[in-house]
């Protein structure tokens, strides 16, 4: 829109904006304040407002848009709300006012005065403290303030407690604060007269506009600087004109206003974004304001799949191939780096620490390099895969050499394995530091400040050449063939150096290395094309070009960044468009674009036809081209031309294609392979049916494995050789299901499949018992999955149906074994009130057995995996079987847990006929977790007895309490307990007299000290006996008394 907004009789002084309710506020030389809002889409004045005592020298809304606060240049004070109403007014007394910001939680305003002093102030006014200006240090003479400007982390920060106030002065001196009390500052020396300052919309860039003396001209230059929150110098922006006054970001970032005279300049801005492109995978990070860390974003473009990982202080991403690195800091206290190996959906497969700053990474299909400003470290980095033997030997070798190497850039390594990994070098100073690398398979380029480019042999790292040239470096790239270098200079300058060009200079001696004529300004991506060393695509502005040997293909409007270049096809990703709404990436921004080569190609064949085309492919040949060819040729069934482009591209499948249809006679069926061949299903089949040829298109969808539409035919017709595909469809399409956890759908078609062992898995994962005992009762006799069926019932506890399957299937034994490890008969003979020493054995020997059936499972995974790995892994794995197994059995996960109460049960009795009362009594509270195995009614009285014949009448007391309350007992016998501690309790308190001993028992639960089995006391010291079947202990000086373990009986060794 273009409205004039008239309402001020005066030149406009101060321009404000509140994003939050997108209102503009503005002020004039005559302190007459505006607010502006939007309505039916034209400005109109909101609130008005005039003082009539001074002008406003500066207004800021706070961080949610709800306070703005105005400053006069007599030192009046004024906050009021986004609704025009007052909150509070000031008059400070003496001072003159500048400049005004609020803090990010609206608790601190800074106050700039007119001498270059900032006062902190709390947001009611309240003066707190004076700003210490560190940047101002050994400065002399009269400073004033450029600019304050706090980003608020409206959209997140780059990393955790990065710098956000950014103050600057006239005299180019600027520092970057984390809050407004931070003592160590970043500082900057922007060596320009400074006019205006602002951060852009992410935090991530300051903005510096001034103007500045340059040497090869008389007048200063206007000149934008841009920065990181770390102080880092980013980039230069040099303006036409005679004096800039402001500048201001746009909303998303991507452009910059900039007041110069009477004009406003617009200037498109290029984020340097951390993103990379690798198999079909777009990775690109951002930032958000709920969480600290960056959100990294793997997107499948092929599938439209995304893939999120949080990464704390990311520093860069780079890919290659199938793998990314993420580069990152491994803690904030912490110096030290870390390099991050990743696949394509963001699975970290390999980290390395480093103690080099990663400033520079780059990467190829086996190395990756990490430069600092001083040194580089390389990194043979290795994935998962099938090796050959030589690739083993070779891995071997590399492994005693060291894969990790760190060379300075001073050094001038031979290529003989001589790097080792030596973190001093990193540390050591050079006068010419590192400003960017690149690297292919057999080549490594390292370019320094000074213009020299350093060249290194891959993989053993040797210097080869050094070259010079008048630039600084921002961005490297080599061709496919590690001929033809590519630079990007700090200014946008694009130029390409020969590596291998052997040229005489001005001396007249033979050089190597020759800079290349082409030079083009602006640049701010390339890349090189994959399949041919000649062919490159540029960046300008907001236009694509296309080289080949140098010369320009006409351009192409577009603001992507290059993905990938091969295959005659430029792939480009329009990133600012994605990062506007970063978590919904839309297929839109991936644009393929097609050379002109590969354009004229495709129109001379529908256009002229295939002869003339032929041979303008001969002319300018390239494999997509013949491939284009040969595709062309098919679908006019000229198999002659369409068997010569392939045998030119070297497509072998396509040659064995073209004499598969050479073969067949029917015209309509070649066209059906045709159709097929080119992707077009539908149309293949439908050819098929009309030439009645069913069974083509049934394979034709079997190929596909599309079994769904298999079916769909198959119904269709009848036939002998029909049955076993339906049943094999029946169970693919049950196989889909079931492999997405739908499971009710998948034994629909797995009945009709007739596929019983499917069945039987889906049956139990759903936990359908009834299903899969139907299942067993209509299986016959000793059918082979009758003891799978069988185990699956023993792992739930369900030892009748357990039972029921192994007779069926005459497997009695295992029939028996499942009852003792289901532990049934104990259970039963414990239910029939059978002596206690009967039921404890029952309860030792079905434990003993589970430690065998567990024995059995180990081993019997052992000889599973026998010869395919380690012993350890072969246990590993058989414990891992065994946990599955037990899981769902409650005997299973403590065997010993019955012969456990029956033990204690028998021990306590014995000790208290014996006449050990108070050791009695110990062992008898441990009853009380085993009530699930014991009656209570049993465990209780005999804890009330021990309790009355050792005095500890308090815990007698509990007993009967806890006798009164059981709802098993009746009436009657309520009342015969009642009356007994009524007896009882006349006589003797109700109070332990030694109560600090049984404390420890009485609370019980979990974390208690192990149980001599042979005392029932608490083992309390070091050294103890442990039994070595059935892991229980015994005090050291008791065992003596024992030739056998007290609880399970095994000899003691």
């Amino acid at each position: 829109m273009n409205q004039t907004l008239e309402g001020h009789s005066g030149s406009v002084q101060i321009v404000t904006w509140n994003e939050q309710y997108q209102k503009l506020t503005t002020s004039d030389q005559n302190g007459l304040i505006i607010v502006w809002m939007l309505y039916k889409g034209s400005w109109y004045e909101e609130m008005i407002n005039n003082r009539n005592k001074s002008v406003v020298r500066s207004m800021s809304w706070n961080a949610d848009g709800q306070k703005i606060c105005i400053v006069y240049e007599d030192g009046a004070v004024i906050v009021g709300s986004v609704d025009g109403n007052r909150i509070w007014g000031k008059d400070l007394k003496g001072v003159q006012l500048c400049h005004v910001a609020w803090s990010a939680d609206s608790k601190a305003l800074l106050f700039g005065m007119a001498n270059g002093e900032i006062h902190i102030y709390d947001n009611q006014g309240n003066f707190m403290v004076k700003m210490k200006m560190n940047c101002l240090v050994n400065v002399t003479g009269a400073v004033s303030i450029a600019g304050i400007h706090w980003y608020h982390g409206t959209e997140g920060y780059v990393e955790p407690d990065c710098p956000c106030l950014a103050i600057c002065f006239d005299n180019g001196r600027c520092q970057i604060m984390r809050h407004e009390n931070d003592q160590n500052p970043v500082l900057i020396d922007t060596g320009m007269y400074v006019v205006s300052i602002q951060w852009n919309h992410t935090g991530s860039v300051l903005a510096v506009a001034g103007s500045q003396k340059v040497i090869t001209q008389d007048k200063d230059v206007n000149t934008v600087q841009f920065y990181t929150p770390f102080g880092e110098h980013l980039g230069t922006l040099m303006v036409p004109g005679k004096q800039m006054s402001a500048l201001s970001w746009e909303g998303g970032g991507l452009k910059i206003a900039l007041t110069v005279d009477s004009y406003i300049y617009f200037a498109n801005i290029r984020p340097d974004y951390k993103w990379g492109y690798c198999s079909n995978t777009v990775v690109y990070a951002y930032t958000r304001r709920d969480r600290p860390e960056y959100c990294v974003t793997f997107w499948d473009t092929k599938n439209n799949d995304k893939y999120v990982k949080y990464v704390k202080s990311l520093i860069s991403i780079t890919t290659c191939g199938d793998f990314c690195i993420l580069a990152t800091k491994a803690d904030e206290n912490h110096p030290q780096f870390v390099l991050v190996l990743c696949n394509s959906i963001g699975t970290p497969l390999d980290p390395k620490y480093i103690d080099l700053v990663p400033l520079f990474v780059t990467m190829t299909k086996t190395h990756v390099i990490a430069a600092s400003k001083e040194a580089f470290y390389i990194w043979q980095y290795r994935v998962a895969k099938k090796l050959t033997a030589l690739e083993i030997n070779q891995i071997t070798r590399s492994r005693k050499e060291g894969r990790e190497r760190i060379y300075h850039v001073d050094d001038t390594p031979s290529g003989s394995l001589d790097g080792v990994l030596d973190y001093s070098k990193a540390i050591q100073g050079t006068r010419d530091p590192i400003c960017a690398i690149t690297a292919s398979d057999k080549t490594l380029i390292v370019s320094r400040e000074s213009g020299t480019f350093q060249r290194y042999s891959l993989p053993n790292v040797g210097l080869i050449q050094k070259y010079s040239l008048n630039c600084q470096a921002y961005q490297l790239s080599l061709n496919c063939n590690s001929s033809r270098l590519a630079v990007i200079d700090i200014l946008g300058v694009l130029t390409f150096f020969d590596l291998d060009a052997r040229v005489t200079d001005s001396t007249g001696q033979q050089v190597v290395g020759e800079l290349l004529k082409l030079e083009r300004k602006d640049v701010w991506d390339m890349k090189w094309a994959k399949d041919n060393p000649d062919l490159f695509a540029v960046m300008e502005k907001t236009r694509m070009y296309v080289f080949r040997n140098l010369d320009p293909e006409e351009p192409i409007q577009t603001s992507g960044y290059i993905c990938n270049f091969e295959d005659l096809e430029i792939k480009s990703v329009l990133l600012d468009e994605i990062l506007k709404n970063p978590e919904y990436p839309n297929k839109d921004y991936i644009i393929n674009f097609e050379i002109r080569s590969l354009r004229d190609s495709r129109a001379l064949i529908e256009k002229v036809g295939i002869e003339d085309a032929s041979q303008f492919i001969e002319d300018n040949p390239h494999p997509r081209l013949w491939r284009l060819l040969a595709e062309a040729a098919l679908q006019k069934l000229d198999l002659h031309t369409a068997e010569q482009a392939f045998v030119r591209c070297k497509d072998y499948q396509g040659i064995k294609f073209v004499k598969r249809l050479g073969n067949l006679q029917s015209e309509p069926m070649k066209q059906a392979e045709v159709a097929a061949y080119f992707g077009r299903f539908e149309e293949a089949e439908r050819m098929y049916l009309d030439m009645d040829r069913r069974d083509l298109a049934i394979s034709l969808r079997l190929k596909l494995g599309d079994w769904f539409r298999v079916l769909q035919l198959l119904k269709t017709g009848s036939g002998d050789a029909d049955d076993s595909l339906l049943e094999q469809a029946h169970n693919a399409i049950g196989d889909y299901f079931a492999d997405r956890q739908k499971r009710l759908n998948a034994i629909q078609y797995y009945v009709q499949g007739r596929n019983q062992e499917r069945l039987a898995e889906c049956y139990y994962m759903l936990e359908d018992y009834v299903g899969l005992e139907n299942l067993a009762s209509s299986l016959p006799e000793n059918h082979k999955l009758l003891p799978e069926i069988a185990q699956m019932f023993v792992r739930v506890g369900m030892c009748e149906q357990a039972v029921t399957a192994f007779l069926k299937c005459n497997q009695p034994k295992a029939a028996v074994d499942t009852c003792v490890h289901l532990n049934q008969i104990a259970d039963e003979e414990a239910k029939k009130r059978t002596k206690p020493l009967r039921v404890k054995k029952l309860y030792v020997l079905s434990a003993l057995l589970i430690e065998q059936y567990h024995e059995q499972i180990k081993n019997a995974q052992r000889g599973k995996v026998k010869g395919k790995s380690s012993e350890a892994t072969s246990a590993l794995a058989g414990l891992l079987e065994e946990e599955v197994l037990s899981t769902s059995s409650r005997f299973t996960d403590n065997a010993w847990r019955g012969a456990e109460a029956y033990h204690f049960f028998i021990l306590a009795q014995r000790q208290l006929y014996e006449g050990y009362v108070d050791t009695a009594l110990k062992t008898a509270l441990h009853l009380r977790d085993y009530e699930d195995i014991i009656p209570a009614v049993e465990i209780y009285s005999l804890l009330a007895l021990c309790a009355c014949a050792s005095r500890a009448f308090g815990t007698c007391s509990k007993a009967f309490i806890k006798l009164e309350s059981l709802e098993t007992l009746s009436s009657e016998q309520k009342q015969q307990y009642e009356d007994l501690a009524l007896e009882i309790f006349t006589k003797h308190t109700p109070k332990d007299n030694r109560k600090s001993e049984l404390d420890g028992l009485l609370e019980g639960g979990e974390g208690k000290l192990p149980t001599c089995v042979a005392t029932g006391s608490p083992i309390t010291e070091y050294q103890f006996w442990m039994c070595s079947v059935c892991k229980h202990c015994v005090l050291a000086q008791e065992i003596n008394n024992y030739n056998f373990c007290p609880l399970c009986h095994s000899a003691v060794g």
